[in-house]
């Protein structure tokens, strides 16, 4: 793959990063949708699923360029970037637009995931009772999904562990929003906010050499959540890999189906008309965050009035569908090229 990858192909795909990390981490959106319709999902699979036991032999060898090349560290290193920008940059716009513009930002997220249903399934012709029982079942468990009550905030160190495996499934499974589970397990905030601050904060300490953090005992216990999140995340990476890699060469038609389905079913997460619920404390008041934001915890769903605000919403879904059909062009000439 590397030996035809231009350099266009490589800025793009740190480009892809910064897509698929801020899908992450907005509830609702899942990044694997930005792979899959960019054109490098089975190649992101394929890479993650080389997380194995000849790598685990090469890395203690310490045959680190083998090892490099192995797990086609090149791609994975340019995507993971891509994300590890996006979470200190654009999701921080974002915050800004959906606290500022909810409405629209969600309409252009719902334009992308009907636009991403209507890329996966264009293509798809292997329909027969099997496929059309999948993409039911997928339909029905993202609609069941959408409409749970969360948790409550559960800060032991296992659960967050358990949660760092969940929270990725929105990366290598296409449909499935890690962020809105994190939501109805009742650690959004936890892990995708607070830990995430807990660390800006640290590594800003740090650059100012000063360490009177580490008698922080909210502060080091935050770090620690971060850091079992992260080894979670990365587990449930590799175990959902190796999942998706065989039911993928052995189940293809039904996972695709299955896959539809989960986007058809998140379409419910992500309808732009819905007035949030914020969590409240026994005083009445409402919770915020260690941003000072207030604390989601579910939506309620509406149809909207016709009037201006409601067209530009319309407006800007056909934007969302116009971005999709435009990664989907430029994922063809990408796949094409390497071909």
């Amino acid at each position: 793959m590397e030996s035809t990858r231009t350099l266009s192909d490589k800025i793009f795909l740190v480009l892809k990063g910064l897509g698929m990390g801020a899908a992450n981490k907005v509830p609702g959106i899942s990044g694997g949708v930005v792979a899959f319709v960019s054109g490098f999902y089975e190649e992101f699979i394929y890479s993650l699923q080389k997380f194995n036991g000849k790598a685990f032999k090469l890395l203690i060898n310490g045959r680190f360029r083998i090892l490099y090349q192995y797990i086609n560290g090149k791609f994975l290193s340019l995507l993971f970037s891509g994300m590890i920008i996006s979470y200190f940059s654009i999701s921080k716009i974002l915050d800004f637009l959906i606290q500022h513009y909810e409405l629209f930002v969600w309409s252009v997220f719902f334009g992308m995931i009907v636009g991403s249903i209507y890329y996966i399934s264009k293509d798809f012709e292997d329909w027969n009772y099997r496929t059309i029982i999948a993409l039911l079942i997928g339909t029905a468990l993202g609609i069941s999904i959408s409409f749970l009550d969360p948790a409550k905030e559960n800060d032991n160190l296992w659960f967050v562990f358990f949660c760092g495996i969940i929270s990725v499934s929105g990366m290598t499974l296409p449909g499935f929003s890690g962020s809105f589970i994190l939501i109805l397990l009742g650690n959004y905030v936890l892990l995708l906010v607070d830990s995430v601050n807990a660390l800006y904060d640290t590594v800003a300490d740090i650059i100012r050499w000063d360490f009177s953090f580490t008698a922080n005992l909210a502060r080091i216990r935050l770090l620690k959540v971060l850091a079992i999140f992260t080894l979670g995340s990365f587990a449930g990476l590799v175990t959902f890999s190796h999942l998706l890699s065989y039911i993928l060469k052995h189940y293809k038609s039904i996972t695709m189906a299955s896959i539809i389905g989960f986007i058809v079913g998140s379409l419910g997460v992500v309808w732009p008309w819905k007035q949030t619920i914020y969590k409240t404390l026994e005083s009445g008041e409402v919770a915020l965050d260690s941003t000072g934001s207030k604390v989601v915890t579910n939506y309620i769903r509406y149809i909207p009035d016709l009037n201006s605000e409601t067209l530009i919403a319309i407006a800007l879904i056909i934007v969302g569908i116009g971005i999709v059909l435009m990664l989907e062009i430029y994922g063809e000439k990408t796949r094409t090229n390497h071909e």
